[in-house]
């Protein structure tokens, strides 16, 4: 399996992007983030730069622009990145997190609802099989 590469959280905005309009050119990219950070273009073209060094994105010229693809799935960064989480602060068990989430009273009767019907479909499918 090939490792995914570090991203920094700055980078990882310029991924969501991608992943959400690929294939994208770097005009697109500029355009898209400048609405919801204030990075300079010339920001926005290095942070490109660096996610094609690290093999993260893939570039190819199409006239005068660069369009980009990524080379990593979303669900697998976020699942790598969710259980990196979990094991640096919750010793790599789901139940820790959550418990400690329920005693600091971070989870909203609104969260556990949703939590015991996310538990009781999977209960339905386990039985299923």
């Amino acid at each position: 399996m090939r490792e995914i590469p570090q991203i920094s959280e700055a980078e990882y905005e310029v991924m969501k992007v991608v992943w959400k309009y690929e294939s994208i050119s770097t005009p697109e990219v500029v355009e898209k983030l400048s609405k919801k950070s204030d990075w300079k273009p010339n920001t926005i073209h290095t942070m490109l730069a660096r996610l094609v060094k690290k093999n993260a994105l893939q570039a190819r010229k199409e006239g005068r622009v660069f369009i980009y693809t990524s080379l990593i799935e979303e669900h697998k960064y976020v699942e790598q990145k969710s259980k990196s989480f979990l094991q640096q602060f919750f010793g790599g068990t789901l139940n820790s997190m959550v418990l400690n989430f329920i005693e600091n009273e971070q989870l909203s009767n609104e969260d556990i609802s949703e939590l015991k019907k996310i538990l009781s479909k999977k209960d339905q499918k386990e039985g299923e099989k």
